[in-house]
């Protein structure tokens, strides 16, 4: 019996899917009767966040890293003088 109901049920379903005319989802509708009313304003696909500060520029980044980077070589060079 199980076998017949699992038969049927794929039937339905490949019925269901060859159908010409599927009607959109509840989601689909409740969007198209608010953008009817009220269309959305175009977005660009990657558009500027909001809300971000000015960009350092990459050559204070990198007198950033190389001077992190020369302050612990000294301060490795300090500890090893020190050290007897």
């Amino acid at each position: 019996m199980a076998q017949h109901d699992d038969e049927d049920r794929e039937f339905d379903l490949k019925w269901a899917d060859g159908a010409e005319h599927k009607e959109p989802s509840a989601r689909a509708r409740m969007l198209a009767a608010r953008w009817r009313e009220n269309p959305p304003e175009p977005t660009p696909f990657r558009g500027e966040p909001e809300g971000v500060g000015p960009r350092r520029s990459s050559w204070i980044s990198t007198v950033i890293v190389l001077g992190s980077v020369a302050a612990v070589i000294v301060l490795l060079g300090y500890a090893d003088f020190r050290a007897p």
